[in-house]
């Protein structure tokens, strides 16, 4: 039995994580922005077509969200991460060939999109689960922030390899990345739960644990529920649906990010190619700083407030982009745009987990994942399409902005289900 803190695998297991989780943003999340404005041109298609490979990369991974809940209680997050990302770097090799717009469909917005949904947020996520309680949201954090990275590197690498070797050999090398990094060195770091080592959460001894029970949930302000609630009771209480609502208008306005701010730098505004995506690789770069931030403010504040903190401060950054064109205000909102929306990105599993528990939670997360992923990845061809509607990025912009608002409401009012209600 594991008595001390300094034997505890939660550390290790975390690490491992946040690797699968970094190298899943580089090389696939984030890098995609960087190649759009090179497929518009190659593939010989609309705007509107090509971006909307995003859309179709979050909804199928937001689709099988149940599936991958399913195949974690089953087979570990561990499994599910190392041949979920062999896929992902098959699909990202594949990419090499394609000349017309299906293929990109087919390789990057199902094959890759799988591969990462199986592999990538959900398993990982789940790991910090499993591994810890009371400093869940930390570990959480620590995840996503490692993604933050993945997504300031990531666009500027892709535009060296892109420089030096060409779109098409460049997505081998993010390839060949992804699996040195998520397969081979995530999987030999990562154990699925404590138990499996004779551990508990936290570095606690089973001992421990059972002791401290009824004790660490009223030790501190932040609310954290005394019971494990089942998937079908969780997915019954009101608020997880005013959650649900939240997240949405805030995966609605990153999406918009991902697929349209480089074009609209490049084309709309008149910046150079290595500027727009320094720009854009700065966004979740300085996501790193709220991704982190959340992890240490949700040990001490409820997640409600500081969500709808966040997507209000989104909506001052969509604000400054609007009405504005000089290069210092740009990075003004890629700062206050990436620094709030990464600290809402480990909000979602932290809900999760404070409100639900930690027994189901990847059956939870998972059903929640369709709903969030689909309306949230509309935003791209949408996007695409206002654009050469109207001529401009303005009207969307703004429409945008008026539903970050609202999430913001909504969180606000998210307060914790009573456990009384589970029947």
């Amino acid at each position: 039995m594991v008595s001390s803190i300094e034997k505890f695998y939660g550390w290790k297991a975390l690490t491992g994580a946040m690797l699968v989780y970094f190298c899943g943003c580089a090389c696939c999340f984030y890098s995609i922005g960087v190649f759009i404005p090179l497929l518009y041109e190659e593939l010989n298609s609309s705007l509107a077509v090509v971006a909307g490979v995003i859309t179709m990369f979050m909804v199928l991974m937001g689709l099988v969200g149940p599936l991958i809940g399913i195949s974690i209680d089953k087979f570990g997050a561990r499994k599910n991460i190392i041949y979920g990302n062999l896929v992902s770097a098959l699909g990202l090799a594949g990419m090499y060939f394609i000349n017309q717009a299906w293929q990109l469909y087919l390789l990057f917005g199902v094959i890759v999109a799988l591969g990462q949904g199986f592999g990538m947020f959900v398993p990982a996520t789940t790991l910090a689960n499993n591994w810890f309680i009371k400093k869940r949201s930390l570990a959480v954090a620590l995840i996503v922030a490692s993604g933050s990275i993945g997504g300031f590197v990531g666009p500027s690498v892709t535009r060296i390899f892109i420089s030096n070797l060409g779109w098409r050999l460049s997505w081998v090398c993010l390839s060949g990345i992804l699996v040195v990094i998520s397969v081979i060195i995530g999987g030999m770091l990562i154990r699925n739960r404590p138990e499996d080592l004779g551990q508990a959460p936290d570095g606690k001894t089973d001992e421990d644990a059972q002791e401290s029970e009824s004790t660490d949930v009223p030790s501190t302000r932040v609310y954290q529920t005394p019971v494990d609630w089942e998937t079908g009771d969780a997915l019954r209480t009101p608020v997880i649906w005013m959650l649900v609502a939240a997240f949405i208008t805030h995966m609605f306005a990153l999406n918009t990010m991902i697929g349209h701010l480089v074009f609209y730098l490049e084309k709309d505004l008149g910046f150079t190619k290595a500027l727009a995506a320094f720009v854009f690789g700065l966004i979740p770069g300085m996501s790193i700083v709220g991704r982190l931030s959340m992890g240490f403010l949700a040990m001490r504040y409820e997640l409600r407030y500081i969500v709808s903190i966040c997507l209000g401060l989104m909506v001052v950054g969509m604000s400054i982009l609007m009405t504005n064109t000089s290069l210092s205000m740009i990075y003004v909102f890629a700062v206050l745009f990436g620094i709030s929306y990464g600290a809402i990105i480990p909000a979602l599993p932290s809900f999760i987990g404070a409100y639900y528990g930690r027994e189901n939670f990847a059956k939870i997360l998972g059903w929640l994942l369709p709903i969030t992923t689909i309306f949230g990845a509309s935003s791209a061809p949408l996007a695409g399409m206002a654009r050469e509607a109207s001529g401009s990025y303005i009207p969307w912009f703004t429409f945008v902005a008026i539903l970050l608002a609202g999430g913001g409401v909504l969180a606000f009012m998210a307060r914790p289900p009573k456990p009384n209600k589970i029947t």
